[in-house]
């Protein structure tokens, strides 16, 4: 897309004085005496009056809570001081999740009106749409609070932290329900993830128990899952909090565990719990409930830990931005190791039925998937360009396939939708009728920085502009930045870094296992003085105001939207392979290529050789440890590893080089030559041999 350019427009809202949003901007507009009519009126407001913009959302999303505030934030603060929000507010995340769409009754007779109670809260579908079952609110209210009564016998507290690795199931939602519910922690990570992964998450939180399946099904394939959780039970030994492994059964008959260390099944851990109506801790609006995890670039994965802020983000973002209502039908495609697998259950809080996906959206073919958005009347998809560039590669226009009538919100996520990708939607692939939207954000602010609204069109490319609340500008990405050096915004058109200049309500509380805050420092705040760095390389569009996302700024792998480290993968590289003896892992995406791939180049020692046996071994353990989404598409030999002065090795103009670009290097490279050898991988296809491809 020419950055200058207006580009086409591809839909906007057939009457948007009928949206939430522009409900909300009235009440703002009669409170205030103001005459906000657009949606950048109504963001201008919602960056420049945060206090009384966050006060009014607070009050018309009706969030349930207790107590009061006199300040919602302190405006005059640095955002590297990470003000508190709305002291003296007490809400639980649970609580809000399970009730919010029953407004005006008491906890205590919530959902108990028998009418409210019989509608369907969740659609839980395994792979291929083989098995589906339906879980009412009056169900899954029980179930929870029984749950939750069961971890309070069994010793859990409130702050104590509870991690799943599991699949996305009912059975995985109310374990997240009752560890809120009792002021707890929720960790989770996918089943796929590999043992040390799993390990370096839970030794860094330390939970009292770790809920995880007995069985994954993926691809068509049931996987045996007792071995994985013996060596993580056995991972776990000499943490003092730890107090075993429940296994979840992921089939009606569940396996045999006896066998299995420190664990029990998830009927016995709740066989001696009493029934109980829902209970819900008293929790301030800072007070911790979720742990998510970086990528692990630098290491070990930061421990992004959040609080109120989250559910309030998520709310707005559900209920203004995106329409959902008590009627929506959300159907999110993600696993448990990823951001969108909160933002999917976030649905709950607009009283939504959630669908709980588990397994391959390929199985038993590409249409399968396509024909439940059809079977279960989704209004509300979410996806990523990797799944759409499978449809398109293969000829299917899902509004051919099946009845879309009721589908009137897409959002993509996870790597950059082409602006291909725009055109087929609207020309091929689905109804006119439906919002596109291209959104990011991600695990860091539990939410979106840029994101679609129902008052502005869809363009091709970009998102349509920031989320409300959240401050967003374009710094230039040429000033190095270091501490107490101020940043530059840059003009509209111009490429350059996204920053937050100013703080929001779902920035994490704080990283776990950071005591001096450190790493929550030098993961934000160490580039640019006073504002929030988030890594992205974007650019504002000068005519449309579209947040155009151009790639990251640093080195994060992310082929087919799954964002992880290269620390990752040299870990297992440098560690198991002592013949290597340096690695560098960077992502190739030319103009022409709709998805990333991984190439890892290895630098042998004196008298080694890469061999296609080596090849082979090396992408064997990274599936073993890690998980088959990290093992790379190429593996190549590299005569030298690019380095700093200071002997840091260089990603960023490695992966520049092999995605087309000729670049000038850095003075601070110790060893700029290395980078010529890089540039014929540009054209990697003239290159691949039976010893060098995956």
């Amino acid at each position: 897309m020419d950055s200058l350019a207006v580009p086409r427009k591809l839909w906007e809202h057939p009457n948007p004085e009928s949206t939430e949003m522009y409900r909300f901007m009235q009440e703002v507009n009669k409170k205030n005496n103001l005459q906000l009519q657009t949606f950048w009126d109504l963001y201008q407001y919602s960056i420049t009056k945060r206090s009384e913009f966050w006060d009014q959302a607070f009050q018309f999303l009706g969030i349930i809570y207790s107590g009061s505030y006199t300040k919602v934030v302190d405006e005059t603060a640095r955002i590297d001081s990470i003000p508190r929000w709305f002291d003296g507010v007490y809400m639980n995340a649970a609580e809000n999740l399970l009730y919010s769409r029953v407004p005006g009754a008491p906890t205590s007779q919530r959902g108990t009106d028998g009418k409210e109670d019989n509608k369907v809260a969740l659609t839980e579908v395994r792979e291929g749409a083989t098995e589906i079952r339906d879980v009412t609110w009056g169900q899954l209210r029980t179930e929870v609070a029984r749950l939750a009564n069961a971890m309070k016998q069994h010793g859990v507290r409130k702050g104590d932290r509870i991690a799943v690795v599991a699949s996305n199931s009912v059975d995985t939602l109310k374990v997240f329900l009752a560890i809120l519910s009792l002021g707890g922690l929720f960790s989770s990570s996918s089943t796929d993830m590999g043992v040390q992964g799993v390990l370096q998450r839970t030794l860094q939180i330390t939970p009292k128990y770790i809920f995880m399946d007995d069985v994954a099904v993926y691809n068509g394939k049931r996987v045996d899952l007792r071995q994985k959780m013996t060596e993580i039970a056995n991972g776990m030994k000499g943490t003092s909090e730890f107090k075993g492994m429940v296994s979840m059964p992921r089939f009606r008959e569940p396996v045999d565990i006896s066998s299995v260390p420190q664990t029990q099944t998830l009927s016995e851990f709740i066989s001696k719990a009493t029934p109980r109506g829902a209970e819900f801790e008293k929790t301030a609006f800072s007070d911790p409930f979720f742990i998510a995890y970086s990528s692990g670039t630098t290491g070990t994965p930061k421990c992004i830990t959040h609080a109120g802020g989250a559910i309030l983000s998520n709310f707005k973002e559900i209920k203004l931005h995106r329409e959902m209502t008590k009627d929506s039908v959300a159907l999110q495609y993600t696993t448990t190791g990823w951001i969108m697998y909160f933002a999917s259950v976030m649905n709950l809080l607009a009283g939504s039925r959630v669908i709980l996906y588990d397994g391959s959206p390929f199985q038993p073919d590409i249409t399968t998937f396509v024909k439940l958005l059809g079977d279960q009347k989704v209004t509300m998809l979410g996806t990523s360009p990797r799944w759409m560039h499978e449809l398109q590669k293969n000829g299917i226009a899902p509004k051919d396939i099946t009845d879309l009538s009721n589908l009137k919100h897409v959002s993509s996520t996870g790597m950059v939708l082409s602006d291909q990708q725009f055109e087929w939607f609207y020309d091929v692939g689905f109804p006119k009728h439906v919002h596109l939207a291209n959104i990011s954000g991600g695990t860091d602010l539990a939410g979106c920085f840029g994101e679609d609204n129902p008052l502005t069109p869809v363009y091709v490319g970009g998102t349509q502009g920031p989320s409300l609340g959240t401050p967003v500008a374009v710094y230039d990405s040429l000033i190095e930045g270091g501490k107490g050096v101020p940043g530059a915004p840059v003009e509209h058109g111009t490429p350059g870094e996204l920053v937050a200049p100013a703080a929001f309500p779902n920035m994490p509380v704080y990283f776990w296992n950071d005591k001096d805050g450190s790493r929550y420092f030098g993961a934000y705040f160490e580039k640019y003085d006073n504002v929030w760095t988030h890594g992205d390389f974007v650019m504002i569009h000068p005519v449309t105001k579209n947040l155009v996302f151009l790639g990251r700024a640093d080195g994060v792998l992310n082929p087919s939207g799954v964002r992880f480290g290269s620390a990752e993968i040299y870990s297992i590289v440098e560690n198991a392979f002592p013949m290597v003896a340096d690695s560098i892992c960077v992502g190739q995406r030319r103009p022409q290529d709709p998805d990333e791939s991984v190439m890892l180049f290895l630098l042998m020692r004196p008298g080694e050789k890469l061999t296609s046996s080596l090849v082979n071994d090396v992408k064997t353990a990274i599936r073993k440890e890690l998980s088959p989404r990290h093992v790379p598409k190429y593996v190549f030999e590299t005569p030298a590893i690019p380095t700093t002065v200071n002997l840091k090795k260089v990603e960023l103009p490695v992966k520049q080089i092999v995605s087309g670009r000729i670049i000038k290097p850095s003075g601070t490279l110790l060893n700029p030559e290395s980078l010529d050898y890089y540039y014929k991988f540009a054209k990697v296809e003239d290159l691949v041999g039976p010893k060098s491809k995956l």
